[in-house]
């Protein structure tokens, strides 16, 4: 029998809560047997929600919190008091062993600073990073970091191309996965004072695939595997991504739309149009996982559906499967060990 997967969702946190939150988890649970959810927040609304599906019982149970924590609100004040909101409750059963993993659609901040002050960072973690899948003709990279890190420095970048080295290399199953550091060129001697002095520290890291820039227009393109940056820029690059491909979306409909002709050619088009627009869905690969930390922390989209959310709760289940943790921790631990010999031995 396969072991069971705990996951603690934030059914208070996102735009259409707890209504498509409760959705997108009993449909988790519908698809995987090896599933458990902790649908924590307010009981009666939950619980009001819950009764409109059928699942299993057994594996779908409401833990009530009294408080929400909303987006506005300051995250560090917020986390430190309310102790009795659905963000800090799930993340507790994260940290007591509760439950393997953390899904939330709420405050950004909130997921953020609970994920270090609650779960905690794995030993030798400088910065945890955000890491969403992002949509490309290849299939799929990762971008690190979208949104924890504003300001990173050079040994953060490098840890964070290790992390989602060791993140593609066993949930999505690429063999040496590809890593490029996002650059306005793809010269060497190019970008602002931090890319030039992480650029010849990911050039020495024998542990990574390391292939030099890459610039935003190349993305889509699935040139690398791990594409590396500070939040800052990768923040840019994730909601540009999204609303390129939203507002492209939405002119290729009004313009099928515009006259019978490009109607009767909508019709014999959209099979084929319909697949080649949902491999750019980015609501299929689920939430951006905080990596680094000592429990599973995924942070979904404040506007997230009952889709993008079962997508989040599965995702824990191939990366609770993958023992990702583990394997993090031993890459990151392995290089502090050799380190320390090495400076032992000067």
């Amino acid at each position: 029998m396969q072991e069971l997967v705990k996951v603690a969702v934030d059914a208070m946190g996102g735009d259409h809560a707890p209504l498509e939150i409760v959705k997108g988890a009993v449909e988790a649970v519908n698809r995987k047997d090896n599933v458990k959810v902790f649908l924590v927040g307010q009981e009666d609304a939950v619980k009001a929600e819950l009764q409109k599906y059928q699942c299993d019982p057994s594996r779908v149970e409401v833990v009530n919190a009294a408080e929400v924590i909303e987006m506005a609100e300051p995250p560090v004040q917020a986390i430190r008091t309310k102790k009795d909101s659905s963000i800090v409750i799930a993340m507790k059963m994260v940290k007591n062993g509760e439950a393997d993993a953390f899904v939330g659609a709420g405050s950004t901040g909130a997921v953020l600073v609970g994920g270090q002050l609650i779960v905690g960072r794995i030993k030798g973690v400088e910065r945890p990073p955000l890491a969403p899948l992002i949509p490309t003709e290849k299939g799929a990279s990762l971008l690190i970091d979208c949104g924890a890190n504003v300001d990173a420095r050079p040994s953060h970048l490098v840890q964070f191309a290790k992390m989602g080295s060791i993140y593609m290399e066993n949930v999505m199953g690429i063999s040496r996965p590809k890593v490029a550091i996002v650059n306005i060129g793809a010269e060497e001697e190019k970008g602002n004072a931090l890319v030039k002095e992480t650029f010849p520290l990911l050039k020495e890291c024998k542990e990574i695939n390391f292939t030099g820039s890459i610039e935003a227009r190349d993305i889509p393109s699935g040139y690398a595997d791990v594409i590396v940056c500070e939040a800052f820029a990768g923040n840019i690059i994730l909601k540009l991504y999204e609303g390129v491909g939203a507002t492209l979306i939405s002119m290729v409909k009004k313009g099928m739309m515009a006259s019978l002709r490009s109607k009767i050619g909508a019709l014999l088009v959209k099979p084929a149009l319909k697949k080649t627009l949902k491999r750019f869905d980015t609501s299929q690969y689920g939430g951006a996982p905080l990596l680094g930390l000592k429990g599973l922390v995924v942070k979904t989209h404040g506007s997230s559906k009952a889709n993008e959310i079962c997508n989040s709760i599965l995702q824990c289940v191939t990366f609770t499967e993958q023992r990702m943790n583990e394997k993090i921790r031993a890459g990151i631990q392995a290089k502090e060990n050799q380190e320390g010999n090495g400076s032992h031995g000067i």
